[in-house]
């Protein structure tokens, strides 16, 4: 089965991110609670976890890319085959 990323509401104000780098590329295992990207906010540059294991099967945005938050931004599958 496949799974949004959608980027989550860091802070209680923020409202958009910038994904400032990709730490994984589509075809990579990811485990739960393994950094995905990095999302810089006003505030602060936060390493982002994913709340899914699997495989990343696609990224939606480049890094640098200003995204809002609940936008969905990337993919991943359960197994390698569903991608």
């Amino acid at each position: 089965m496949k799974h949004p990323v959608i980027v989550p509401q860091l802070t209680e104000t923020m409202e958009e991110a910038t994904v400032e780098k990709w730490l994984k590329a589509v075809g990579d295992r990811i485990e739960k609670k393994e950094v995905l990207y990095q999302a810089e906010t006003d505030k602060a540059l936060m390493d982002v976890e994913s709340v899914d294991a699997g495989f990343v099967c696609a990224i939606l945005v480049p890094d640098g890319t200003t995204v809002k938050v609940g936008q969905e931004i990337a993919w991943i599958a359960d197994t390698k085959e569903e991608c």
